[in-house]
């Protein structure tokens, strides 16, 4: 099997890997399985290179949260021996711009000053716009990465659907689980405000007037579970 290593120190992976003989080639490109050494992130970044070809997680740090309990080795020994299963996880896209950027975790809106508010208004499909809302903006966030950011807001997490939690909102905002077949559209009414998937460097600047389309993916993320 080609296997692709994203992450620091990848060569304490590669003497486990080296126990099963020749199962598994190291490979630069085109590979079969990513895996992904590290955290969090870089799961993430692995999806963002690599989109769509199943991760195989494997920690070196211990705040990660999406990953296995078991070892390193453990689960390198469960996969050798084909005792696993790849499971499918939806993505985000959102649209601004005449830009796209897809999302593992979440699609985030925020404002690029943080000395000042944003106001922004929300629609969910063909439904009127709500009322203004003026913070620090709003999180679309994946059933995956609702244990993140969405988490730290809301203090709650989420099985299915796309979740919306208004972060520091001058009044009083639900978060919001939607079906995964709803799309959100957000209207920036003040800015300045920036929109960024998950970790990824890139980011999109939003002034007052820019509309962000944000709904499920046709992309899906794979994820190996020993």
């Amino acid at each position: 099997m080609r296997l692709l290593i994203v992450g620091r120190h990848g060569e304490e992976v590669i003497s486990l890997l080296k126990k099963h003989g020749g199962a598994f080639e190291i490979v630069a490109n085109n590979p079969e399985v990513v895996v992904s050494y590290g955290g969090d992130g870089t799961l993430m970044e692995s999806e963002y290179f690599y989109p769509g070809v199943p991760k195989l997680y494997l920690k070196n740090s211990r705040i990660g949260k999406l990953g296995h309990n078991k070892s390193n080795e453990a689960i390198i020994n469960h996969f050798a021996q084909g005792e696993y299963a790849v499971l499918e996880h939806i993505k985000l896209e959102a649209t601004a711009q005449n830009e796209t950027m897809l999302g593992l975790n979440d699609i985030v809106v925020h404002n690029k000053d943080p000395r000042h508010a944003i106001r922004y208004t929300v629609r969910l499909d063909a439904e009127a716009a709500s009322q203004e809302i003026i913070g620090d903006g709003v999180v679309f966030a994946t059933p995956l990465g609702s244990t993140g950011y969405y988490r730290s807001i809301t203090d709650s997490y989420f099985e299915s659907g796309l979740g919306l939690a208004f972060n520091n909102s001058t009044e009083q905002s639900d978060h919001i689980v939607l079906a995964e077949n709803r799309a959100v559209t957000i209207e920036i009414t003040r800015g300045p405000a920036v929109c960024y998937a998950d970790n990824q460097k890139r980011f999109l600047e939003l002034k007052e007037g820019d509309i962000i389309k944000v709904k499920k993916s046709s992309q899906i993320a794979k994820i190996i579970k020993v």
